[in-house]
């Protein structure tokens, strides 16, 4: 099946808006699906999600930073200040809705999970205007384990995902159009957003600015493909009038803006203030040495799963135990290295767009935790690629006849049924089941 990409949207001869591409879902049916996943996922998110009752894993710094938000924890010293404050408040926002306890601890990140499969709807939607890739990209999001246990944990990394996700979203709409501005302003806020939840939401940001300025320094040498095609990922003639000054606004000013937001319910309109809690930020994250971890994993580990790790290990029971690891489907995740190398063959061999923008978003998330001085790192870091390969796994997959696709859709969907008892506390399994799905040593 071969669809439309964005760079194949033309503007008409007279300079009007853009015509809606061809196979492109009505807008109005796209928005109802999309509110559909939304409400879907949210409750399959929520079921269980208090359990177990106690902290897992890191929301033991987080949670009692919200509490301090809340004024239920002394004041001083400020708790977690490495961490921007956004996921927090959120996190304070449930509390004060719900009470303090674990429900209204990890409510909003059921919330971002669904946002962020609704965002990976969304950007099918935009890479192959076809309804059924963009549907099947979603779903193999969700049966991403990795999103899921994310998702229903009192963390930050999930609030970054679903704002990256958005943005990446608004570019990729953007991407084929003559006038993108509003559009970029829109990925700007919600980059700017991701930010303020974890610094890690900086980096699809970054791959944005890299690939309007890649765009824009081919057009100023006047460079141009000798045989253009309509779904080439480059175009001379792309968004001709964005000018520099729009870029600065749109992908650096209001994410700035959106960013530093965030802190004035902690620290008022104090510059210096606010200027400072970037220096501790920049000082606890980037700079401190920090002592290795049981679950600690190289990030050129992250896509073969080598690592996993443990949010919890309690015994329920004589011979029952409740356990959520988060490792991520092997059955999502492995076949999707063939896929991203599908896209890289697409992006030389065919210069195609989808392909193009797909690799982009994957490496960009991903490689800049290779440049970062911090020696601790996590699997979960790995999120935002991870989830983003759902979309190079579509891609692939179009060009087998449909029902291949949901085959496959069908058989990822039973791996993340089988970790569902290592997934979700409030399911349990035996030491038998569990010693079954840890199928490697190093996952133990």
């Amino acid at each position: 099946m071969h669809t439309k990409s964005p760079a194949a949207r033309r503007d008409d001869d007279d300079g009007a808006d853009e015509a809606v591409p061809e196979g492109v879902p009505a807008v109005r049916r796209c928005a109802l699906t999309a509110l559909l996943i939304f409400a879907i996922t949210h409750v399959l998110l929520m079921v269980g999600v208090a359990a177990p009752s106690k902290f897992v894993f890191d929301e033991v710094h987080y949670v009692p930073a919200a509490r301090q938000m809340l004024g239920l924890a002394p004041a001083a010293p400020q708790l977690n200040p490495m961490h921007p404050p956004l996921a927090k408040e959120l996190i304070a926002l449930s509390i004060r809705t719900f009470g303090d306890n674990a429900f209204a601890w990890r409510y909003p990140g059921t919330v971002l999970g669904a946002l962020a499969v609704v965002a990976i709807y969304l950007c099918g939607l935009a890479l192959f205007a076809a309804q059924p890739a963009a549907l099947a990209a979603a779903l193999l999001a969700l049966v991403n384990q990795m999103l899921f246990v994310q998702a229903r944990a009192a963390m930050l990394d999930i609030g970054a995902l679903a704002f990256s996700l958005l943005g990446i979203a608004a570019f990729l709409f953007a991407y084929g159009q003559r006038r993108p501005q509003l559009l970029f302003a829109l990925a700007g806020a919600l980059f700017g957003v991701a930010v303020a939840c974890k610094w890690s939401g900086l980096f699809p940001l970054l791959t944005v600015l890299g690939i309007v300025g890649v765009i824009k320094l081919l057009q100023h040498w006047q460079t141009a493909f000798g045989d253009p095609q309509p779904t080439d990922w480059y175009r001379p003639e792309q968004w001709p009038e964005l000018r520099g000054w729009h870029i600065l606004l749109c992908l650096v000013a209001i994410p700035a803006l959106c960013y530093l937001a965030t802190f004035v319910p902690l620290h008022g309109m104090s510059i210096p203030g606010i200027f400072d809690a970037q220096r501790r930020i920049f000082a606890d994250s980037i700079t401190t040495a920090i002592a290795g971890h049981t679950y600690m994993s190289a990030w050129p580990t992250w896509p073969l799963l080598m690592r996993p790790v443990w949010f919890l290990f309690d015994k329920a029971g004589d011979s029952d135990i409740a356990a959520v690891v988060l490792l991520g489907n092997p059955l999502v995740l492995w076949p999707a290295l063939v896929a991203l190398a599908v896209c890289a063959r697409d992006v030389v061999a065919a210069r195609s767009a989808p392909a193009f923008l797909i690799l982009a978003f994957y490496l960009g998330c991903y490689l800049p935790w290779a440049l970062l001085p911090r020696a601790l790192s996590f699997l979960y870091y790995y999120l935002p690629s991870a989830t983003l390969t759902s979309l190079a796994l579509v891609h692939a997959l179009t060009r087998l006849p449909r029902w291949a696709m949901w085959a496959y859709v069908a058989v990822a969907t039973i791996g993340f049924l089988v970790m569902l008892p290592i997934s979700a506390a409030f399911i349990g399994t035996t030491m038998q089941g569990f010693s079954r799905l840890m199928l490697f040593q190093g996952w133990i």
